[in-house]
């Protein structure tokens, strides 16, 4: 089974597409194309998806039972003990220089912490 999301990408290409698999929901397209069509598609897709994005899923022989691929995404897959898993880069992560502050920190100190919560 493979599974093919695009998003914002040319209508030619969508119509591309529907010459090897079925487009079920607008930009959603599954079929069941040999490893080599499949390939070929994904080629296509990443060459012609123009500002889009793309994503392929697909089955394989492995402990997930398929595997997916991204174009232009902002969430990498990313390998993990031999399980494939989405990273999704958090929007509020500190800059790579720390800005300054002036004065002390805000909010409560770990001392008034423990003191009015415990230690647990």
């Amino acid at each position: 089974m493979t599974v093919i999301v695009l998003t914002n990408c040319p209508a030619g290409l969508r119509g591309f597409l529907t010459r090897w698999l079925l487009e079920i929901s607008a930009g959603v397209f599954v079929g069941n194309p040999s490893a080599r069509i499949r390939d070929a598609l994904w080629e296509e897709v990443q060459q012609y998806a123009g500002q889009g994005r793309a994503l392929l899923a697909h089955t394989t022989n492995n402990e997930q039972g398929f595997t997916f691929r991204t174009h232009d995404h902002a969430w990498h897959p990313t390998d993990h003990e031999g399980i494939t898993l989405i990273h999704r880069p958090d929007p509020n992560a500190p800059t790579a220089e720390p800005v300054p502050r002036n004065g002390p920190p805000s909010g409560w100190s770990r001392a008034s912490k423990r003191r009015r919560f415990g230690r647990g």
